[in-house]
């Protein structure tokens, strides 16, 4: 086996998914694992740098993970001819202009979503990438989901029939910070910071719904913001500006239509904290993050609407759990392997930058339908 080295660097890494999902579920723990086989005798060695705007915060990540390499000049870095690649999962509204930086140094891109703040800036993003003739991927975790992958194969081996609508339910309580912390940062309740439920959650529901369903025709949504005001990380109070939840109705292509609610402000009433139904003339499925259960048609109950008399079924046990059937890793380690071997063993890989502006320009038109109070068709994006 002969082992190449990678040098990544990755911006971003202080921040709660930057450290957890990438940095230590996937980049390290494909360290651990003796590195990445591409099957044709070499084992890629991924080497992050770390990069960002707090010296010290990085510093004691790198020594609790036994890493070298941190840097808080970012241009520096992407002057470095070692440094292979440039991840980013920064806050939205300073991503675009890193991305164009280490385009412009040549480097492979790998980034978080949304790409840019509007979809201008992300076509822009795939162009320069493009002529550079770099190669680059975008964050779409959830298609890798193991609930999700099980709904893939139900979808692919024909179960649903003709799949007629999709639902879909996102959020939980966020706390409002004075009595009880946040688990979120307070940036994502500032429009001003580029916050907002519908600029982070409707570029993975666009994905979701065009890699399973089919590309998402028109959007009508109402985003709203339920908690107006909030306590930062240091107690004091702030004004809420970005929407806290989204209700959406797409209309997909093929004729089904999907209606996805996301809210920060809901307190959870379902097995797992985002959950689709897909209901088909032959069946049906629900799939969460990591369960995915099925109802046949040969296997459907006959209720009978009476309010006159409690329910004599427990519609719950009328449901078929789906076997895992195979071994499921980190959706985010999945991902960033399929990366790695799309750079180095030129293997197929389609969550490209454009891919990302499509996400963008779902969160851009869903705004503008709230807005405007109405049904707004997406423009089909050609390469």
């Amino acid at each position: 086996m002969t082992r190449k080295t990678v040098r990544i660097a990755m911006n971003g890494v202080t921040g709660r998914m930057g450290y957890r999902q990438h940095l230590v579920r996937s980049i390290l723990a494909l360290r651990e694992q003796g590195g990445l086989d591409l099957g044709d005798g070499t084992v890629l060695w991924p080497e992050p740098i770390l990069v960002g705007r707090r010296e010290h915060a990085l510093k004691t990540l790198a020594e609790r993970h036994g890493l070298e390499h941190v840097s808080t000049d970012l241009d520096a870095v992407l002057a470095d001819e070692t440094v292979d690649i440039y991840f980013d999962s920064q806050v939205t509204s300073a991503r675009e202009e890193a991305l164009k930086k280490a385009i412009a140094a040549g480097k492979h891109i790998y980034t978080e979503k949304p790409t840019a703040t509007g979809l201008d800036g992300a076509l822009d993003l795939a162009r320069l990438a493009n002529e550079a003739g770099i190669k680059h991927g975008v964050v779409q975790d959830k298609l890798f989901l193991p609930g999700l992958l099980k709904l893939k194969r139900l979808i692919d081996g024909g179960f649903f029939g003709r799949i007629l609508s999709v639902r879909g339910e996102f959020g939980y309580w966020v706390f409002e910070g004075d009595w009880q912390a946040a688990q979120r940062p307070s940036w994502n309740y500032r429009a001003e910071d580029g916050g907002g439920i519908v600029v982070d959650m409707f570029p993975h529901w666009e994905y979701v719904l065009h890699e399973l369903f089919g590309r998402v025709k028109s959007v009508q949504a109402i985003a709203t913001t339920h908690i107006p005001q909030r306590w930062d990380e240091n107690g004091k109070p702030y004004d809420a500006t970005a929407d806290d939840a989204a209700y959406g109705i797409f209309e997909l292509e093929g004729g089904a239509i999907a209606q996805i609610n996301s809210s920060w402000a809901v307190r959870v009433n379902r097995d797992e904290l985002v959950e689709f139904q897909v209901d088909g003339t032959e069946g049906s499925a629900v799939a969460g993050l990591r369960n995915c259960r099925v109802q046949h048609r040969s296997a459907t109950p006959k209720p009978v609407w009476n309010p006159d008399i409690p329910a004599t079924e427990v519609f719950r046990d009328q449901w078929q759990e789906i076997p895992d059937n195979a071994e499921f890793d980190n959706g985010f380690k999945a991902q960033w392997e399929l990366f790695l071997k799309h750079v180095y063993a030129d293997a197929p890989y389609h969550w490209d930058l454009l891919a990302g502006a499509r996400g963008v320009q779902l969160a851009e038109l869903g705004l503008k339908s709230s807005a405007e109070g109405r049904r707004i068709d997406v423009p089909e994006i050609q390469p």
